[in-house]
């Protein structure tokens, strides 16, 4: 890797840590604590669209640039979703971000394309659906969609991509056809749910929150996290934190399910979170030893006090969802502020981890 790259990837990484602090910053506003407010994006897009969609092509794009034939084209697709975090941190309003992270979002889903003509299998479908709900839900926010209709297609690009990573490392067991079959019906039953969403909302969200209890269970009886948490040091570690991931993906489709669909208030709170605090950021702490020095090309050493952030994230989660589903807006509150505080003492823990290496 040259430096020029290196730093390139570096910056690109930089603003998406700066969109996921202001995404916290501005979720804390919104629950309620009497913080100075600033001039930027919701914290929606800048979780979600900012920080995620940046991390994910980044690291995406990383990987493939080595590998696709005249593959540096790809580094396109983190860069737009950089430039759109950028104006969304910004505080630039209009169309102009939103249409940066939706041609990122295109590039994306054309990446997979080109994955797709080289490795048709399951896992590549699955991933690069997964692109396309991204596509289609920055479409919809460009055109001005309601951020509570849209969101259920953002869920969508995180819940297919990691799914569809975790069934590609799972090959390694040898899987039945039938379980093949078995993570098809799921994947296509969440999806189903999130396309009906555009024609009734209500009926779409119980469809998929049905067709996330379905990809979590297969998760949970089909990956090699079940067989590697009997492991230790690292490779514990990150089995920890895809199992806890699961459950909670489970609790989010049977939340889902439950609510059908919801605007705002306490129900929303939880139907969101369960899953994009306790599945998508369990599954971002456990892959981070390993992300991170595939784009910054610096060590990162595993250790154990990584747990303390693992599990104030999940605990400090639990007081918030109980107060979400009591109707409690302390416990809501303070379990917010303590969701933020894991996700600080996750960075800190992991630039503490990249300085002992360097």
């Amino acid at each position: 890797m040259t430096l020029l790259r290196r730093r390139l990837y570096l910056l690109m990484l930089l603003l998406a840590l700066l969109a996921l602090l202001a995404a916290a910053w501005a979720g804390l506003v919104r629950m309620g604590w009497a913080l100075p407010p600033f001039q930027v994006a919701g914290h929606g897009p800048l979780m979600i669209s900012g920080f995620l969609g940046t991390l994910i092509s980044l690291e995406r794009a990383v990987a493939l640039a080595a590998t696709l034939p005249r593959g540096r084209w790809t580094m396109a697709v983190p860069a737009l979703a950089a430039l759109g975090t950028l104006g969304l941190l910004a505080g630039i309003g209009g169309w102009i971000p939103p249409a940066l992270i939706t041609l990122s979002s295109a590039g994306l889903t054309l990446m997979f394309a080109a994955i797709l003509r080289r490795h048709p299998a399951l896992f590549t479908v699955t991933m690069g659906l997964g692109a396309l709900a991204w596509l289609v839900g920055n479409v919809l926010w460009l055109f001005g969609m309601p951020l509570y209709q849209l969101v259920h297609w953002w869920v969508g690009f995180l819940v297919l991509t990691i799914a569809g990573e975790r069934l590609e490392l799972s090959r390694v067991t040898r899987l039945s056809p039938m379980s093949y079959r078995a993570f098809g019906a799921a994947a296509a039953l969440f999806l189903g749910g999130i396309t009906l969403t555009l024609l009734a909302a209500d009926a779409g969200v119980r469809v998929a929150g049905i067709g996330k209890i379905a990809l979590a269970l297969w998760l949970l009886n089909f990956d090699i996290a079940r067989r590697t948490i009997r492991q230790s040091g690292l490779t514990q570690y990150i089995a920890a934190c895809l199992l806890l991931g699961y459950l909670w993906l489970i609790v989010g489709g049977m939340v889902a399910t439950w609510s059908g669909a919801v605007m705002a208030g306490f129900r929303y709170d939880a139907s969101l979170h369960t899953v994009l605090l306790g599945f998508v950021f369990s599954m971002i702490f456990g892959h981070a030893p390993i992300i991170l020095p595939s784009i910054t090309s610096l060590t990162l050493a595993f250790h154990r006090r990584f747990y303390l952030h693992l599990a104030l994230l999940h605990l400090s989660l639990l007081l918030r969802i109980a107060g979400d589903l009591a109707v409690s807006l302390e416990a809501r509150q303070w379990g917010g502020l303590l969701n933020v505080v894991a996700l600080l003492l996750f960075l800190f823990n992991t630039a503490a981890a990249v300085e002992r290496k360097k």
